[in-house]
C-alpha cells in the first residue's frame, strides 16, 4: 500500500456533472485542481452505471429558452453531435474527455474519501482509498468543492446541515409539512429492455417482489416501449436514511425491478414474448441527503417569485419536483409538481459554507430548503451550479477572499468571470474592461431590420387560443398575419410578460378586434402596438376562431415562439401544476411580417445579454439567398493591441438537447451555429491579415488566441456557411 499527498489550487469531490463543471471551471480561470471521484466513471447519476436523463431549465420544453451554456452546454452539444442515439457508454467519454482536455486537472477515479482533516473553521485535506491500486491519497488544498451529493466532505468538517423538511412556518412554505420530518425524495435504480428477435423467457428470481399485490399495475404507468427514467417512478427509501440504509434500498428497488420484469414478461397482459433484459442498474440514483446552509437558504419564494438576487450566478427552471415519501409503494401520485412562470435566479451565497470559511457546495447538497431543493436538484441545474463553485472558488483564491467576502464585497470580480465564461446566469452584460469590442463600432454587410416569413408550409386552424411571442425593440406598430378565412372577427390581444425572462402573458398592453376578408392566403394587419421602455417580448393571443386558420413556415425567427392553450385535465392543479401554454411548432413558426426593428442589429454583439432576455440578443443577417457572405466588422478609431478573438454563436437555447434521449432532434449539429467562418484584422489602410479561419463547426463558443499580440483598427468575421439556417447569427464577438 502506498500513501500518497497531492497538493494543488483546489480539490473537488465528487465527479458527477457539478463536479465536473466545477473542476473545469475552476482550471479554466488558472487553477489547479484535483478532481476526485468515487467510482471508475464520471457523471453521477447520468453514467452509464445508472442513466439518469439530464434534465435541467428547459423542464422537457416547458420553459423558452432556457437550455443551459458554460460547461453544460458544451456538454450538451458534443453529445448532440457525437451521441444523437444517447448511447450512456458515449456519454460517458464525452465527460471523460472534457476532463482530460484542462491540462491543471489531475483526475482521481475509484478514489472514495473517508476522512477530513479540519482545523477549526477550515479544512486542511482530505483523504481517500484508491480501490485497485491500493493507495491512500491525501489532497491537501486551500479550497474544497463538495459536490459528492451526499455531502461527506462537509459534514465530516462540521459545516451547518440539514436534512428532511422543514416545517412550514421555518420559511412559510404552502408546500412544506406542518410538521418537521426527516423524511426525503428516495432513491431510484432502472432497467432498459431490447427485442431479442426470437421468444426469450424470464424466471424470476426468489426476491423480486410480487407487483400485483400493489397498486404498482394500477397507479404507474407501465408499458413494454418504455426504457430507463420512463420508469422514474422506481423510487423508494424515503422514509429510510438513504445513506445509512443504502444497501437495503438497493435490494428492495432490484426487487421491484425483477418484479416489474416478471409482471411485463409473464402476466400475459402484454406483447413481450421476445423482449429481455438488457441492463439493469446495481447503484441507487439518490436525490436527496444533506443540505448544508450557506448565507442564503434558496426557498419556494425566491424560485416562484423569480427573485433577482444581487449575486447571481446560475438559473434553473425545472419544477418544485416533490415525490411521495413512500415511493413506488406511495398511494399518492408518483410526482407532483409547481412550474415558475420562468427561468428563476440562484445566489452564490447558497453554494458556500456559512460556518466552514473554505468550503464550497454544489448539486444536490446547496443551501435550499426541502421544497426549493426539488427543483435545484435535476443535473443540469447541479451542473451550472458546479460551474459557478468552481469559477467563485478560483477567483476567492486568486484574489485572496473568502467566499463570503467574494460574494458581499467583491462580487463584481465573480460577476465578470462568469460572464467571460459564456456562464448560465441570466440579466448580467458584458462590462468587461478588458473587452477591447466594447470601445469599437460594429457595422454588417446586412441586417434582418423588417424579418418576415412570407411562404406557406401548411395551415393551422385557430381551434384553440394561439400564442406567438415577438420581439419589439424599440416598439411595435402593427404586425400582418397570414390567414384563412370565410370572414367574420379575430379577437387578438398584446400582453407584457414582464419579466425579460419569461415567455407568459402577465400584463394586457394592447386588443382589437380584426375583421378578416373571406378567402385564402389574405394578409391582414394586426394594428396592436406597443412602445415598452426597454426592448421586451411580446405574447400575442389569437383568440380561438375556428372558421379561421393560420399559415405556418418551415423556418423560424430568432427570438419567436409559438404556443397552444389547453384546459387542464381532471387530475390536474390549476394554480400548481398545471401550465395552460403549451409550446407548438418547434423550430417553424407562422407566416407574418414585422414591420421596422432593431431586435438583430449588429450592435447587439457588443457588451449586454449573451443569450434571449427581453428579446434575441443576436445579430442576424439577411437571408444568405440575398447575403451569401455576411460579414460583421469592428473598427477603432485608435490601433488596439489585440490576443485573442473570441465568437459566441447562436446555438438555439430553445432547442431542448437530453442525453440518453427520451426523444431525438433531427439534427448533429444545431443549424443556427456557423458552420464554416473567417475572422481577419488590419491595421489602418493595410492588407487584411487571417488569424483564424474555422470550418465544420458544431460549437457555440470559439476562442481564437493570436500567435503574437497585434495591432489593429478592424476586426471582421466573414460567414461562409451555416449549419442549415437561412441567415447568419452571432450572439456576441469579443476581443482582447
Amino acid at each position: 500500500m502506498q500513501q500518497l499527498e497531492v497538493q494543488s489550487d483546489l480539490t473537488v469531490v465528487g465527479g458527477g456533472l457539478a463536479g465536473i463543471c466545477a473542476a473545469i471551471g475552476a482550471a479554466r480561470q488558472g487553477s489547479t485542481v484535483a478532481l476526485v471521484q468515487n467510482r471508475s466513471v464520471l457523471g453521477g447519476n447520468s453514467s452509464s452505471e445508472v442513466r439518469v436523463w439530464v434534465c435541467g431549465a428547459t423542464a422537457h420544453g416547458t420553459q423558452s429558452f432556457a437550455r443551459e451554456t458554460g460547461i453544460m452546454g458544451e456538454l450538451f452539444v458534443e453529445n448532440q453531435f457525437r451521441n444523437p442515439l444517447g448511447n450512456p457508454y458515449y456519454w460517458d467519454l464525452v465527460l471523460l474527455e472534457a476532463v482530460r482536455a484542462e491540462p491543471r486537472i489531475t483526475l482521481y477515479l475509484n478514489t472514495d474519501v473517508r476522512s477530513v482533516e479540519a482545523d477549526g473553521d477550515e479544512v486542511r485535506s482530505v483523504t481517500g482509498w484508491q480501490m485497485g491500486s491500493e493507495k491512500e491519497i491525501r489532497f491537501v488544498s486551500p479550497v474544497f468543492v463538495d459536490c459528492s451529493g451526499d455531502g461527506l466532505v462537509g459534514v465530516l468538517a462540521g459545516a451547518d446541515f440539514r436534512t428532511g423538511r422543514e416545517p412550514r412556518s421555518e420559511y412559510d412554505e404552502s408546500w412544506a409539512p406542518d410538521v418537521p420530518d426527516s423524511n426525503t425524495l428516495g432513491s431510484t435504480i432502472l432497467f432498459y429492455s431490447k427485442d431479442a428477435g426470437e421468444p426469450v423467457r424470464f424466471v424470476p428470481p426468489s426476491f423480486a417482489r410480487d407487483v400485483t399485490e400493489t397498486a404498482i399495475p394500477e397507479r404507474r404507468v407501465i408499458r413494454t416501449d418504455l426504457n430507463g427514467c420512463a420508469f422514474w417512478w422506481i423510487e423508494w427509501g424515503g422514509e429510510l436514511d438513504v445513506v445509512d440504509d443504502n444497501e437495503a434500498i438497493r435490494d428492495e428497488l432490484q426487487a421491484v425491478v425483477y418484479g416489474i420484469w416478471d409482471y411485463i414478461k409473464n402476466s400475459g397482459n402484454f406483447d413481450a414474448d421476445n423482449l429481455t433484459l438488457e441492463w439493469i442498474g446495481s447503484v441507487p440514483g439518490k436525490r436527496e441527503y444533506r443540505r448544508f446552509l450557506g448565507d442564503h437558504v434558496l426557498t419556494q419564494h425566491d424560485v416562484l417569485e423569480q427573485r433577482e438576487f444581487d449575486d447571481r450566478v446560475a438559473f434553473g427552471g425545472w419544477s418544485i419536483d416533490l415525490h411521495p415519501p413512500g415511493g413506488v409503494y406511495a398511494s399518492e401520485r408518483g410526482s407532483k409538481h409547481w412550474f415558475s412562470d420562468g427561468v428563476y435566479h440562484i445566489p452564490m451565497r447558497s453554494l458556500y459554507s456559512r460556518n466552514v470559511r473554505n468550503l464550497w457546495m454544489a448539486g444536490r447538497n446547496i443551501s435550499a430548503s426541502h421544497v426549493a431543493f426539488g427543483t435545484t436538484r435535476v443535473m443540469a441545474t447541479c451542473a451550472v451550479l458546479g460551474e459557478a463553485a468552481g469559477i467563485g472558488a478560483s477567483v476567492a483564491l486568486r484574489n485572496g477572499l473568502t467566499p463570503r467576502e467574494l460574494a458581499h464585497d467583491r462580487f463584481g470580480l465573480m460577476r465578470t468571470a462568469l460572464t467571460r465564461a459564456d456562464a448560465s446566469v441570466l440579466g448580467v452584460v458584458d462590462d468587461d474592461p478588458a473587452n477591447l469590442a466594447l470601445s469599437a463600432t460594429v457595422t454588417a454587410s446586412s441586417t434582418l431590420t423588417r424579418p418576415a416569413l412570407e411562404v406557406s408550409s401548411g395551415t393551422l386552424p385557430l381551434t384553440t387560443d394561439l400564442g406567438m411571442v415577438i420581439p419589439v425593440d424599440p416598439a411595435l406598430d402593427g404586425f400582418e398575419l397570414l390567414v384563412d378565412s370565410n370572414g367574420g372577427p379575430l379577437a387578438v390581444e398584446l400582453h407584457d410578460p414582464v419579466k425579460p425572462q419569461n415567455y407568459l402573458p402577465a400584463e394586457l398592453v394592447d386588443s382589437c378586434t380584426v375583421d378578416l376578408p373571406a378567402g385564402e392566403k389574405r394578409w391582414v394587419r394586426i394594428p396592436l402596438s406597443w412602445r415598452p421602455s426597454r426592448p421586451s417580448n411580446a405574447f400575442v393571443v389569437f383568440r380561438k376562431t375556428p372558421d379561421v386558420s393560420v399559415h405556418t413556415a418551415a423556418t423560424a425567427l430568432p427570438g419567436t415562439v409559438h404556443f397552444a392553450h389547453r384546459d387542464p385535465a381532471p387530475d390536474e392543479q390549476w394554480t400548481e401544476q398545471f401550465r395552460a401554454w403549451k409550446h407548438i411548432l418547434p423550430r417553424t413558426g407562422l407566416c407574418f411580417r414585422l414591420g421596422d426593428t432593431t431586435a438583430y442589429a449588429p450592435d447587439k454583439v457588443l457588451g449586454g445579454y449573451s443569450r434571449p432576455y427581453g428579446g434575441p440578443n443576436l445579430w442576424s443577417s439577411e437571408d444568405l439567398a440575398w447575403d451569401p457572405t455576411p460579414w460583421l466588422e469592428l473598427s477603432w478609431p485608435e490601433p488596439v493591441e489585440l490576443s485573442e478573438i473570441v465568437v459566441i454563436l447562436d446555438a438555439d437555447v430553445q432547442e431542448d438537447l437530453i442525453n440518453l434521449h427520451h426523444h431525438r432532434t433531427p439534427f448533429e449539429s444545431l443549424p443556427t451555429l456557423l458552420a464554416d467562418y473567417t475572422v481577419e484584422v488590419r491595421n489602418g489602410t493595410g492588407p487584411w491579415q487571417q488569424v483564424a479561419q474555422v470550418t465544420d463547426n458544431h460549437h457555440r463558443t470559439r476562442h481564437h488566441p493570436l500567435q503574437t499580440p497585434t495591432r489593429a483598427t478592424h476586426l471582421r468575421l466573414t460567414t461562409q456557411r451555416t449549419n442549415g439556417a437561412p441567415r447568419a447569427h452571432v450572439v456576441s464577438l469579443r476581443a482582447y
